[in-house]
C-alpha cells in the first residue's frame, strides 16, 4: 500500500468513526430536546415588565427556574421542571447539590440574572392578585418535529439573539441556499460536526416547518463563547455522478434539492454521513460558485483511492 493510500484509507477510517452507526431521534425524551428555551436571553439582558406579562403565568414558572437551571440546579426527582429542563440537552445538573442545599446555582447567577428572576416573581405575584393569568400569552414552547439528523452533529450553544448568514460552503463566496439568503436564529436549536478552516459545519431549523439545512457559518462574525469542536479533514477524491440526482442541503428531513446534478458531473467525495439512510457528501460547483451538499449513497463512481478496499498490506 502507497503511502497515499495509506493516507486515504486512515480519511475513510476516521470518517467512519466520526459517523458511527445510524441513530434515530425517536425516543420522547431526545424528541423534546433541542434548545426550548423560554426566554433565551435572560442571563444577558434586563427583561421589561412589560415583556413579561406577555407569558403566560404557568409558562413564568418555568422562565423563573430556567435561570437557575441554567447553572446547574438540581430538581426534586419527578417534579414538572425536572421532567422538562431534563430534556434539554444544554441542562447539567450539579451532582453535588441536594435537595435542600443549592447554594451553588444561586451563587453564580449575575446581577442581571436576580434582577430578571425578581421582576418574574413581582408579576406572577401581580397576577394572581389581579385574576389575571394572561391564558393568551405566550405558552412554552413548541417541542420540534423529530430530527433525524446525521450521527456526529451534536448541539451546540450559541451566544442568543444573533442571526447569521449561512453557506453551503466555507467561503462567503460559496452558494447559498433560499435564493442567497440562507440564515440561521441562534435563538432556535443548533447542531455542529466540527471546524473547516474557521468555519463551522451546522445543521439547524429553517424559518419554516419541516425544512433543515446543513451548512457554514463564519465564527469570525459569531458572539460570545465558541464551542469546544474538532477540525474536519475530508477525503478529497474526484469521482462521477452515476445517475441524474438532486443535490440536497438537508439530509435530516424533507431532501429538498439545492441544484440537479446530472449522470458524467464530476464532483469532490468528502465523506459519508449515516442517520436511517446512507448520503455521501460532497464538493462541487453551480454557476461558477462552490456548493457542498448530499446525495444518497450509491449515486457516486467512488474511485478505488478513495474506497475502503485493502490490499493486504499495511
Amino acid at each position: 500500500m502507497t503511502g497515499k493510500q495509506a493516507g486515504k484509507k486512515l480519511n475513510r477510517v476516521l470518517a467512519a468513526v466520526l459517523c458511527g452507526v445510524l441513530i434515530v431521534l425517536s425516543a420522547p425524551a431526545a424528541g423534546w430536546a433541542d434548545s426550548l428555551y423560554i426566554i433565551p436571553d435572560s442571563n444577558t439582558r434586563k427583561l421589561t415588565e412589560e415583556e413579561v406579562w406577555g407569558y403566560q403565568y404557568d409558562t413564568l414558572l418555568y422562565a423563573f427556574n430556567e435561570i437557575y437551571a441554567r447553572h446547574g440546579y438540581k430538581f426534586e426527582t419527578g417534579s414538572r421542571c425536572y421532567n422538562w429542563f431534563t430534556q434539554m440537552p444544554w441542562y447539567k445538573p450539579n451532582e453535588e447539590e441536594t435537595s435542600t442545599n443549592h447554594h451553588a446555582s444561586f451563587s453564580q447567577c449575575s446581577a442581571i440574572e436576580n434582577y430578571n428572576r425578581d421582576l418574574i416573581v413581582a408579576v406572577r405575584k401581580q397576577m394572581r392578585a389581579t385574576g389575571d393569568y394572561n391564558p393568551r400569552g405566550k405558552g412554552m414552547p413548541v417541542p420540534p418535529s423529530q430530527v433525524n439528523k446525521p450521527r456526529g452533529f451534536e448541539f451546540v450553544e450559541l451566544k442568543a439573539g444573533q442571526k447569521l448568514p449561512v453557506f453551503s460552503a466555507p467561503s462567503e463566496s460559496a452558494f447559498r441556499a433560499n435564493n442567497g439568503k440562507a440564515l440561521v436564529n441562534t435563538n432556535g436549536a443548533v447542531y455542529a460536526l466540527g471546524y473547516d478552516n474557521g468555519w463551522m459545519l451546522m445543521l439547524y431549523e429553517a424559518n419554516y416547518a419541516g425544512q433543515y439545512r446543513v451548512g457554514y457559518i463564519n465564527m469570525a462574525k459569531v458572539r460570545g463563547r465558541q464551542p469546544a469542536l474538532n477540525q474536519l479533514s475530508w477525503d478529497g477524491s474526484s469521482c462521477q455522478v452515476l445517475q441524474t440526482t438532486a443535490l440536497t442541503d438537508d439530509p435530516a428531513q424533507t431532501g429538498n434539492p439545492m441544484i440537479t446534478l446530472q449522470a458524467g458531473t464530476i464532483v469532490t467525495y468528502l465523506t459519508t454521513m449515516f442517520n436511517t439512510g446512507a448520503w455521501d457528501y460532497i464538493e462541487t460547483t453551480a454557476n461558477g460558485q462552490t456548493i457542498r451538499g448530499f446525495v444518497p449513497q450509491g449515486t457516486l463512481s467512488v474511485t478505488p483511492d478513495s474506497s475502503e478496499m485493502y490490499d493486504g498490506e499495511g
